[in-house]
């Protein structure tokens, strides 16, 4: 089972159950079985703060990820400590699905380039 803890930190309200449930998905349909995932909801000055703590940019931006493992995979009946994807609700609105995955996608190793934007594709609704 994928565990996934949600924090709505942001102020706004949130579709929990929804970001949640898609998640668990995602990261069904890239193999994975057993985890733990952190979602975390954010305001703007928190997401900006955070991207120009860890990415050297002071700007706002839709997402970010923060992997735990680092590792691809690991042997079958193990869970990953996936780590935690930090959306920010003013700067995606309701349009917070897209940005969620490509946020997973990261967390499970994929950069950008043709390969997640094919996984990213066949998320889109």
């Amino acid at each position: 089972m994928i565990a996934v803890e949600v924090s709505n930190r942001s102020g706004v309200e949130v579709d929990e159950e929804g970001a949640s449930a898609l998640a668990r998905s995602v990261l069904e349909a890239e193999g994975i079985e057993e985890g733990e995932l952190g979602l975390v909801f954010v305001g703007t000055a928190e997401i900006r703060s955070l991207k120009r703590e860890h990415l050297g940019v002071d700007e706002p931006t839709d997402v970010l990820s923060f992997p735990i493992d680092g590792r691809e995979r690991l042997p079958q009946g193990l869970p990953r400590q996936l780590g935690d994807a930090v959306l920010c609700p003013q700067v995606v609105g309701e349009a917070w699905r897209q940005p969620l995955v490509h946020g997973l996608l990261h967390l499970l190793g994929y950069e950008h380039g043709p390969e997640m934007e094919a996984r990213e594709r066949s998320w889109r609704a």
